[in-house]
């Protein structure tokens, strides 16, 4: 009797295969001897040998050691420090495929975590842009310190190593200069800046975000203690160098930690908020305030949450994890009630004087978890009709999900930037409602994120 066994891969194995499609974070999956493996930077169908890097019970990494046959699809990655830097993961696939990429990495996740049968009809094509480049409005660089000069960038992917980043493609032009000229100014005025391992030095974090139809600039100064050695000659000489920069903060953050901020946040000089306008709304966005990094596919984006929701003009709604209130205020005209909650203070603050300075008297917001403001409105007589979310990468709080199928509105409008997490909040949903749709939607060009906003309706 013949016992087949399987074949281990091993650490430095070198073999070729063909990839099949691109996994969640934009790297090529392959199989070989029934093994999946994934290899960064390999596109569907070519033909690569490889070198495995790390094994793990279930699957083996590794790199491209030759491409033996060339997706067309391929093309060369505009930056120079593209396979360094490892925050975009996309630039070597040209643009409308990286769109059916994104598509396709949706519908892997609902395959992979829910029970529904045939769920790729309902899932739209991706919504890109015309322009896929210099879009971000927003930098946040760490600092260091390379050959004693004053570096910020990125950390290259699955490492600790510091990559410098002076011109990013992706990010808008703006919040470049800025980076460039204070990196700049730290090192004239020689500020120190912040060693993880020793847990000394100032300067943790740059932080530069920028109002795109404003012009306004907020510059944060992540530091790892309170005093800043040469404080005012700093903030002078940024205002003398950066006469954009209209608001510059200090966020103290001296806990070992992968969080970038701290609970400490003040005023250095300007004003506390920057202005961003979003079609016919302005919002005030303070440092810590959530809100969309790409303010053109943002207006899409909203339209599409609009679209789905659907609204009469008698419908209460739930913004749950509001932010500043952008999703909200887009839809507080078409609706009755708007009522969202969010659990940083400063973001409920910018929320409510937004409301206030549009005059939309329909809208409020309070600070704390949907799981504990919605039982108490729908115990005082108020049910809302529609609910939207806009979740973190982990996804809605299971008590969340279990309160919105107790109060079961007529829809839910799930706006999400993790699939795997959509789906399997989705799968618990599935319950008490139905998928209409899931439309995509490219808020992140060249990377692997994708963006989606799903239509769930109560079945009946």
């Amino acid at each position: 009797m013949n016992i087949k066994t399987e074949v281990k891969i091993k650490k430095g194995q070198e073999f070729l295969i063909t990839i099949k499609r691109l996994g969640i974070n934009g790297e090529g999956v392959g199989y070989y001897k029934r093994h999946v493996v994934f290899v960064p930077g390999a596109l569907p169908t070519e033909e690569v040998v490889v070198e495995v890097t790390n094994t793990h019970p279930k699957f083996a990494e590794a790199k491209i050691k030759k491409i033996k046959k060339k997706s067309p699809q391929r093309v060369n990655a505009p930056c120079p420090i593209y396979e360094l830097c490892g925050g975009c993961q996309l630039q070597h696939l040209q643009y409308p495929s990286q769109l059916d990429a994104k598509r396709d990495i949706v519908l892997q996740a609902f395959e992979r975590h829910t029970r529904f049968n045939e769920i790729g009809p309902k899932i739209k094509k991706t919504i890109g842009m015309e322009d896929p480049w210099h879009y971000r409005n927003k930098a946040q660089f760490q600092v260091g310190l390379k050959d004693n000069k004053v570096i910020a960038g990125l950390y290259s992917a699955n490492s600790h190593r510091l990559i410098n980043i002076e011109n990013c493609i992706v990010q808008h032009q703006v919040t470049t200069k800025v980076m460039n000229t204070v990196k700049q100014i730290l090192q004239d005025l020689k500020i120190s800046v912040y060693d993880e391992k020793k847990r000394t030095g100032v300067i943790r974090t740059l932080v530069i975000r920028e109002g795109f139809q404003t012009g306004e600039v907020q510059l944060v100064f992540i530091t790892g203690q309170k005093e800043i050695p040469r404080q005012q000659l700093l903030v002078e000489e940024v205002k003398r160098r950066l006469p954009q920069v209209k608001s510059i903060v200090q966020n103290i953050n001296n806990r070992k930690t992968s969080l970038i901020f701290g609970d400490e946040t003040f005023t250095l000089d300007g004003k506390d908020v920057i202005q961003e306008t979003l079609g016919d709304l302005s919002f005030e966005l303070s440092a810590r305030a959530f809100f969309q990094l790409n303010p053109t596919q943002t207006v899409k984006l909203y339209n599409e949450v609009k679209h789905a929701a659907s609204l009469t003009g008698e419908d209460r709604i739930v913004d749950a994890y509001c932010g500043v209130g952008t999703i909200g205020l887009w839809l507080a005209d078409g609706a009755k009630e708007i009522r969202g909650m969010d659990t940083i203070k400063e973001s409920i603050t910018d929320a409510n004087e937004n409301a206030q300075k549009h005059g939309f008297k329909n809208a409020s917001y309070v600070a704390g978890k949907a799981e504990y403001w919605l039982p108490r409105w729908v115990k005082e007589g108020w049910k809302p009709d529609v609910i939207v979310v806009d979740p973190p990468r982990t996804g809605c709080d299971r008590q969340l999900l279990e309160t919105m199928l107790k109060v079961k509105p007529k829809k839910i409008v799930y706006v999400s930037c993790n699939p795997s997490t959509l789906a399997k909040d989705i799968d618990k949903l599935s319950k008490f409602y139905d998928v209409e749709y899931i439309q995509p939607v490219d808020m992140f060009p060249h990377t692997a994120h994708v963006e989606t906003v799903t239509k769930l309706v109560r079945k009946m």
